[in-house]
């Protein structure tokens, strides 16, 4: 192989190695409170996971009915508990259902940082719609920089699905906020659980997406494992 070619392999093997960097590596980003979760009793300590958003995280269902164990902040305690059994760790639940992002950052040093979270996982965009991009993303960014700035780690969750929104159309008010947060979790260097790519992916392979949920704009029990299963890559 002549130089010229050499240099073109290295430059596509280079563009293709910045691409993967993008988005922070999920085996690593959690590698710290991996470690301290393994621990056995005197060395352990609690590890606390503040699951911060609207009516989703907070378990809703079919309206009124919220079915807490089924939602995937508590799917997620069960396989911690099975991957490590060692550990004490705290599900602490603030999403409260019909708030957007806006009005999470306005408690989220009172009611989110004041349990000294480990990671906080952070789920408004499916009620950001009434917002708009631009509010989203500046209520977003103040809630990122204020948990960055006292070391905690932060996992994004692009939205669930409404069923009145196609979800196999590319370009939709839903797609535009996924693509904004899959940004911001890039610029900040956070973690990202790219929930809509989840149900969008499982509706192009000839999945129902009706399976998946419980009433228009919220998951199922279904549509929770799928996005407990993700984010429970980053604890592997």
């Amino acid at each position: 192989m002549n130089l010229k070619n050499l240099l073109v392999v290295f430059i596509l093997l280079s563009s293709t190695l910045l691409k993967s960097q993008d988005l922070t590596p999920k085996v690593f980003y959690l590698e710290k409170i991996k470690a301290e979760m393994k621990q056995e009793w005197p060395k352990n300590r609690t590890i606390n996971l503040v699951f911060h958003g609207h009516s989703v995280p907070a378990g809703y269902f079919k309206t009124p009915i919220v079915n807490t164990l089924a939602s995937y902040p508590y799917f997620v305690l069960q396989q911690i508990k099975s991957q490590y059994p060692f550990t004490v760790v705290n599900i602490i639940n603030t999403s409260i259902g019909g708030e957007n992002s806006e009005s999470g950052e306005k408690r989220f040093e009172s009611e989110v940082l004041i349990h000294h979270p480990d990671v906080v996982f952070i789920d408004y965009a499916l009620n950001d719609r009434g917002i708009g991009l631009a509010r989203a993303k500046n209520a977003w960014e103040k809630m990122i920089h204020a948990a960055l700035d006292k070391n905690i780690k932060v996992i994004l969750l692009t939205p669930s699905p409404d069923q009145t929104v196609d979800i196999k159309d590319d370009h939709t008010i839903l797609d535009q906020h996924a693509a904004q947060i899959i940004q911001l979790s890039k610029l900040y260097k956070v973690g990202l659980v790219d929930t809509y790519s989840l149900f969008k992916n499982n509706t192009k392979a000839g999945f129902d997406l009706v399976n998946f949920m419980s009433q228009v704009n919220h998951p199922n029990e279904n549509g929770h494992h799928l996005i407990a299963d993700e984010i429970m890559e980053y604890f592997k």
